[in-house]
């Protein structure tokens, strides 16, 4: 067999060319993609929601928590759980 690069003659089993060193097959498996650039936001609202659920549980103790912080609590943890969903669900589509 010949080297598909060089054109250096090889064993017929050999996986890769002792000259050059390319692969004399394609690979079996893709390597993995990096992180998206949404996977940085996912942190950055969590964070978020970790300082609101702190001014809640300040609050919690007097009865005097105001509305709108609930509420965006239970925005923001909604919003991650559903891009969590459709992360999970865009992974498995593109299998």
């Amino acid at each position: 067999m010949k080297c598909r690069h060089c054109g250096t003659d090889i064993a017929d089993k050999a996986l890769i060319c002792y000259r050059c060193g390319h692969a004399t097959s394609e690979p079996v498996r893709r390597p993995v993609a990096g992180p998206s650039p949404a996977g940085r936001l996912i942190p950055l609202l969590a964070l978020v929601a970790l300082v609101l659920a702190g001014l809640y549980l300040g609050q919690a103790g007097t009865g005097q928590v105001p509305p709108a912080v609930s509420y965006t609590i239970a925005a923001i943890a909604a919003i991650i759980l559903a891009w969590r969903q459709w992360e999970r669900f865009s992974r498995r589509r593109r299998r």
